[in-house]
């Protein structure tokens, strides 16, 4: 991955292209349409990849200011961003929260239970053994 601060040099990992100075990002082939601050944070996680960046930092390198009490709206991005990224890439988490610290990137395979929109493992068995299941348990 480039530590560089060229915004005209792609940085990639993995399944993932980022052109910052062009505004492009390329998960799994598909061009993604970020917002302004969604493509900041994203170089931001992605400069420090590996490594936890708190939510005080990501306000300073994103918004420019200090994150204020209550204010969510690193949350908020990450979130919209990790959803982005996320439809794209599927069996990929690129972005990890640490509850009280903040976020890491860090492109991690899932297996199949972990992916949106697959079935969980219970729910993968024959839906006649568990319709049998709950008919038994309203009687």
């Amino acid at each position: 991955m480039a530590q560089s601060d060229d915004p005209a040099e792609t940085i990639r990992v993995d399944d993932l292209e980022i052109t910052p100075g062009e505004g492009l990002v390329v998960a799994g082939g598909r061009v993604l349409t970020l917002s302004v601050r969604e493509l900041q944070l994203l170089v931001a996680l992605v400069r420090h990849a590996g490594g936890i960046v708190r939510r005080e930092e990501l306000c300073r390198l994103v918004w420019g200011r200090e994150l204020r009490s209550g204010d969510r709206s690193v949350d908020v991005y990450v979130s919209k961003l990790r959803a982005k990224l996320e439809q794209a890439v599927p069996d990929v988490r690129y972005i990890h929260t640490h509850p009280s610290f903040g976020y890491r990137f860090q492109p991690l395979r899932r297996d199949a239970s972990e992916i949106p929109g697959q079935p969980a493992d219970d729910e993968r068995h024959d839906d006649g053994d568990r319709e049998r299941a709950d008919a038994r348990s309203v009687r």
